[in-house]
């Protein structure tokens, strides 16, 4: 053994070759943290101060061969001055640098993943092979970030301009064929064979049959292109990477850093990369995108500690074929638990069943499913107008009409058709949970189990613990949420749990600035520019005007006088006239369809006409920030009551229901992330500017204490 570390091995073979093997102790993947690069270093050292070595093989003990940096190591570094990320980028980058630049051939045997800075390890041996089933790529655009070990370097000279731009700027994962069509690798082998085809690819270059000497030299050399050519070749780029401006600016960036890369040679290329990339890093996406990737793993792990322990859901039952219930019956039946579907009506079953018939044709036109198996899912589908099949299933969720009345007799009824081991759970969006379980026999068994709409697009899940719910109920329900291929999260009862809670305010404060005469499609405009993907006008439409009417009016009561909306509001003014929103074609806006059947919306002057009823100091025009303003505060605000009332177990949580939940944009980081990049102090005087607006623009005693002590969200 040349060198053994905890997480790379290089071993001696026959015929000079060095076997440089990423081999991390106890973790299940490779990752690039300092120890690697640490032992990396150490392990090139070791190498370049034995003469026999001919050659290196670089390979993976791992399923993957390495999956990427470590972000949590990140998180520190980001925290310093752009000067600091810049020496802690170039200081590692210059490590991949020595693996490129040993005095012997060097080939990478990629199984699994690539990505990262995984490829950019792999990009610096002088040849690839790629296995068949692997993927590689530069997912570092999710996190605001673009590649900066190298990547936007050694890429471009292998595959060109374009198509590297290509990987940077959008993160996908590339197969096989396509790194092979692009140049980035030089050979694919199936998996087994892999080790044999890297190797006797390394044998050609040792014996002197591949130019590799001549190839380095390509790599270390600039693109020769001239100026306007690389203009040219990152044009399509640039005008995609100018659609993420101006919150997600880096992609833009790494199109800029690639055009003035493409006329320097390698070394003063990788040193402008370091310092555009410590650039990127302090932007706000950056901060807040690398946060969503905390909290996303915090999330997991609160999953897997219940899924741990939860019994297995071999089948499961739902009351109500509404959209909710057939959404949660096809998210089921197509992760592979079978699920009855009942409803008092046959014509809601008949929907619910067309429904996920349409869902599978598409998965099935676009080969995501096979027809057999399309078949084998709507078959464990049954529907049925009576209770029969409830008595064994696993776990039933309710979801019937939104009316706590009609929800209570029908958990009742349910309760005492089921087996007493049986986990209920109630769909509600905005009833207690403690509400619902008066009456039931065996509260221990009941909860909440918010779903979003639509269900199978929709992520989060809202595991609701009311104050007796057991730890087997919670556990059961997030294990059953988690095999469906949502993400649960544990919150505490109260009207509207965290996410409808926290849009209700949102809602107020758009209500509110209608009411004052400001123009709906302004606002939504204002929105839209801000980040969400749809502005509160049509976001009400498609929820439904009678079902964003009793969202409001159900959490407002909950959370009176704090809540309280003094005027009559938008949604009562339309309603009145018989609006429902996208489902009766006539909302906020209008609605007609287009060529294949899809609901375009359109401005609605009638709607204007009513509203005018509705403002009694007529039309008014204030600015986007200001819009902005009023429409976040108010968010932000109930976001952070959110945590003082222990509603979700971190600041971190809360966030990401929004971010799931919501639609909440992601550069923000979320509502409590935003809190933290304006500035707690800000925030309290801003909401003080507009507390005449109502008590919703009010921040707890609790928040003005933290922006007093210069406290935030998110410490160091």
């Amino acid at each position: 053994m040349l060198f053994e570390g905890q997480t790379i091995k290089v071993d001696t073979r026959e015929g000079g070759v060095a076997e440089l093997r990423f081999e991390r102790r106890v973790e299940a993947v490779n990752k690039l943290d300092a120890v690697t690069f640490s032992e990396l270093r150490r392990a090139l050292d070791a190498i370049a101060a034995t003469p026999a070595i001919q050659g290196v093989l670089i390979t993976s003990a791992k399923d993957n061969f390495i999956v990427g940096a470590d972000i949590f190591e990140f998180t520190r570094v980001f925290k310093g001055p752009e000067k600091d990320i810049e020496a802690f980028v170039g200081a590692n980058s210059e490590i991949i640098t020595a693996l490129s630049d040993l005095s012997v051939p060097t080939v990478a045997a990629i199984n699994g993943l690539a990505l990262g800075g995984g490829l950019e390890v792999a990009l610096a041996a002088d040849y690839r092979v790629l296995s068949s089933a692997a993927k590689i790529g530069f997912p570092e655009i999710s996190l605001g970030l673009f590649p900066g070990y190298g990547g936007t370097v050694r890429l471009p000279r292998l595959s060109g301009l374009s198509a590297s731009a290509e990987w940077i700027i959008f993160g996908a994962q590339q197969s096989a064929e396509r790194a092979l069509q692009a140049g980035a690798v030089d050979a694919v082998a199936v998996p087994h064979e892999l080790r044999a085809a890297a190797l006797a690819m390394l044998k050609m270059a040792i014996e002197g049959k591949a130019d590799w000497q001549g190839r380095r030299s390509r790599m270390n050399q600039n693109l020769v292109l001239a100026k306007e050519e690389a203009a040219s070749l990152l044009a399509n780029a640039r005008a995609q990477a100018a659609k993420a401006l101006p919150h997600l600016p880096a992609a833009h960036f790494a199109v800029e850093l690639l055009e003035k890369a493409s006329g320097l040679d390698r070394d003063t290329a990788l040193a402008l990369e370091a310092q555009a990339f410590a650039k990127v890093a302090k932007t706000q996406a950056a901060d807040s995108l690398v946060t969503i990737f905390v909290n996303e793993q915090a999330v997991k792990k609160t999953i897997r500690r219940y899924a741990k322990d939860a019994p297995p859901v071999r089948k499961a039952a739902v009351a109500g074929a509404g959209i909710m219930g057939g959404g949660i019956a096809y998210q089921s039946a197509a992760r592979g638990v079978p699920i009855v579907m009942k409803d008092i009506a046959a014509a809601a079953l008949d929907l619910g069943m067309s429904e996920a018939r349409k869902l599978l044709a598409k998965a099935v036109e676009s080969g995501r499913l096979t027809q057999d198996k399309a078949d084998a899912v709507i078959g464990s589908i049954t529907p049925i107008l009576t209770y029969e099949g409830f008595d064994d299933a696993d776990v039933v969720v309710e979801a019937v009409v939104e009316n706590l009345a009609v929800k209570r007799t029908v958990l009742r009824e349910i309760e005492g058709l089921v087996s007493p081991k049986t986990i209920l759970a109630s769909n509600t969006s905005s009833l207690r949970i403690g509400a619902l379980a008066e009456g039931l026999r065996r509260p221990e068994n009941f909860l909440g189990m918010h779903f979003f709409n639509p269900v199978p697009k929709m992520p989060l899940v809202e595991v609701v613990r009311g104050t007796k719910t057991s730890v087997q109920a919670i556990a059961a329900v997030t294990g059953y949420a988690a095999a469906m291929g949502k993400t649960p999260i544990v919150v505490e009862d109260c009207p509207g749990f965290a996410v409808n809670r926290t849009l209700t305010p949102y809602l107020i404060a758009f209500l509110r600035l209608v009411h004052d005469g400001v123009d709906f499609v302004e606002i939504d405009k204002a929105m839209e520019t801000f980040g969400w993907p749809m502005g509160p006008a049509y976001l009400i439409d498609v929820i439904g005007m009678d079902i964003s009417h009793h969202l409001v009016e159900i959490i407002s009561a909950g959370f009176a006088p704090r809540m309280d909306v003094p005027f009559e509001t938008a949604l009562e003014i339309l309603l009145r006239s018989g609006r429902l929103g996208r489902k009766n074609g006539h909302g906020f806006y209008k609605y007609e369809r287009d060529s294949e059947g899809r609901p375009r919306k359109e401005i609605d002057q009638d709607a204007e006409r009513l509203l005018a009823a509705g403002q009694p100091s007529g039309n008014t025009r204030i600015s986007e920030e200001e819009i902005a303003a009023r429409m976040m505060l108010p968010l932000i605000l109930e976001a952070a009551r959110c945590v003082e009332d222990g509603i979700a177990a971190s600041p971190g949580q809360v966030d990401m229901c929004l971010i799931l939940g919501l639609g909440l944009p992601r550069y923000l980081g979320g509502a409590l992330k935003y809190a933290d990049y304006l500035g707690l102090k800000n925030v309290v005087e801003r909401a003080d500017r507009l507390a005449s607006l109502g008590p919703i623009y009010r921040p707890s005693n609790r928040l003005r204490a933290m922006a007093a002590a210069g406290e935030v969200f998110y410490p160091g």
